[in-house]
């Protein structure tokens, strides 16, 4: 199969790129041969793009309080692709509209696969707000003592490897979770133990959160944000599957290997 992968310059797009060295990454701004011009704001890189491929990887359009219209649009455009994998969320309800659409707009294809991966471990390192907390030495967040099975990107472009190039169609629904499921102020302490630098969590409420966020992200998306928290709290994502293992038959990375990786590399 000729793979396209949308999102292929992101977290796990860019891994996923790494283990498929034929597919070829939709890009904005393309700087090589395995580069394909695409763009979710302009329609007339659709069919483009999509010449050629008859599987892709589908991550929808950032920021897009409904991005179901624009990703039917161009599934619509999307005639000789046979298989579609989907990058939604373990938060992500299903719905009539908005990123709860999606999964119901790949089911339609021949063949599918929807990612339902946990929180991700990469929220602890780079640009993200968690990761801003780890270097400041408090995490704040809304969980208060809920768990979360946070999962290595990795694996999840391992699993979304095998479901783009596995010969038999997955035709499911993948929860993706780490092998153990943590509270923030758990995770704290792994940090703490690894790196051996002090940081510690501080729970505050879902008005609390709100409001901090707010101070650098739109109002009604920072509420969006801490009602995820919020439902950390209630226990929504104290889960763990092997699906990691399931598909690519090894285990998936640990929280503490992934600090102890991330914080020696």
């Amino acid at each position: 199969m000729s793979t396209l992968l949308i999102g292929g310059t992101g977290t796990t797009g860019s891994l996923l790129a790494s283990l498929l060295p034929d597919s070829f990454v939709a890009t904005r701004k393309p700087a090589h041969d395995r580069h394909v011009l695409f763009n979710w704001d302009d329609p007339e890189t659709f069919e483009p793009a999509l010449e050629g491929i008859s599987s892709i990887y589908l991550i929808p359009p950032v920021g897009v309080a409904d991005p179901a219209p624009v990703v039917e649009s161009f599934l619509s455009r999307a005639r000789f692709v046979r298989r579609a994998v989907l990058l939604s969320s373990s938060a992500v309800a299903e719905s009539v509209s908005g990123m709860g659409a999606l999964p119901a707009l790949v089911r339609a294809m021949p063949e599918w696969t929807v990612l339902r991966p946990s929180w991700f471990m990469q929220n602890f390192t780079g640009d993200h707000a968690v990761a801003a907390g780890v270097r400041a030495g408090e995490i704040v967040t809304a969980t208060g003592d809920g768990r979360v099975a946070f999962v290595d990107a990795a694996d999840i472009a391992a699993v979304a490897a095998r479901a783009l190039t596995d010969p038999l169609p997955h035709n499911t629904d993948h929860l993706i979770t780490g092998p153990e499921a943590l509270s923030y102020a758990d995770a704290a302490a792994v940090i703490t133990e690894v790196t051996g630098q002090p940081v510690r969590h501080r729970s505050v409420s879902t008005e609390e959160l709100t409001e901090r966020l707010s101070s650098w992200l739109p109002a009604e998306f920072a509420a969006l944000l801490a009602g995820l928290d919020e439902d950390i709290r209630g226990g929504a994502e104290d889960r763990v599957t092997t699906t990691v293992e399931d598909v690519t038959g090894r285990p998936a990375r640990s929280f503490r290997d992934f600090i102890r990786r991330t914080s020696t590399a």
